[in-house]
């Protein structure tokens, strides 16, 4: 079954929707809602990594986040933290987060390596070029697809080599992220490709600007979930492990119907 990992920014500047849940209680409540629609994992950030987006403090970060971590691990939620700070991670471990989400793959923090090899979370290496304030810039590519699994498969074989047990690693292939509408495309078309690399991988299409364009009055970020939830059914039937949602509920239908489909074509009948 593929898994589902509900997006909670306790932030005032996210893209989709920043300052909705910085209030603490609003954000247990909704990751609370979130896991009732069938999250099977909420992603809690403090930080947004929209294009363009300015640093937080890490003071600041770890503000918004330990607290509603805490809770949430208290109800029995499975946390993943959204974070490329590593004392922010080693705290949300330490309150129970399970899964440390780095868009950095671990590269923008020196010791993010030592966190991870030290600690027993997974670890989400997304692919990934720079910081927010200039990635587009770095959106070059000869072979997106061929790059993209290459840098990643050497962050992961770096990563193992300093420890980290294979089974704790999930690639993110960094969709929007030093990449345009195209690279974006590409990446989703061939993503046997990184599948091929014999970890889990996870696809955070969610709402993101490329699928604008697609969408009727697409230009709010609302507007893209019929979208994003036909990207995450189409990333399970190419071999994706999981999927970072916004709308879990409308996710939930696709992408059961998609691990439906799969087993029929493998012949293993329905599971309920």
């Amino acid at each position: 079954m593929t898994s589902i990992m509900g997006i909670l920014n306790v932030t005032p500047d996210s893209f989709s929707d920043g300052g909705r849940f910085v209030d603490r209680d609003a954000a247990v409540k909704h990751a609370l809602g979130m896991v009732a629609r069938g999250a099977d994992i909420v992603d809690v950030g403090g930080e947004s990594t929209r294009p363009g987006a300015a640093r937080v403090a890490i003071s600041e970060e770890r503000r918004r986040v330990l607290p509603v971590v805490r809770d949430l691990v208290a109800q029995g939620v499975t946390v993943s933290v959204d974070t490329m700070n590593a004392s922010t991670a080693a705290a949300a471990i330490e309150a129970g987060a399970a899964i440390v989400n780095d868009v950095s793959g671990g590269l923008a923090d020196p010791e993010m390596d030592d966190l991870i090899v030290g600690s027993d979370a997974r670890f989400v290496v997304m692919h990934w070029r720079g910081h927010s304030d200039g990635m587009n810039e770095l959106a070059r590519y000869h072979d997106v697809v061929a790059e993209v699994a290459a840098e990643l498969e050497l962050r992961a074989a770096q990563l193992i080599v300093k420890g980290v047990d294979p089974g704790r690693l999930i690639l993110d292939p960094g969709l929007g992220f030093a990449k345009n509408a195209d690279h974006n495309w590409a990446v989703l078309g061939r993503l046997d490709r990184l599948v091929s690399l014999g970890l889990p991988v996870l696809i955070g299409a969610s709402r993101k600007r490329f699928l604008a364009d697609l969408v009727p009055g697409g230009a709010t970020a609302v507007e893209r979930d019929l979208a994003s939830s036909t990207v995450a059914a189409l990333a399970v039937n190419a071999g994706a492990w999981g999927v970072r949602v916004h709308d879990v509920s409308l996710t939930r239908g696709a992408v059961d119907v998609a691990d439906a489909w799969l087993r029929g074509r493998n012949g293993t009948g329905p599971t309920r």
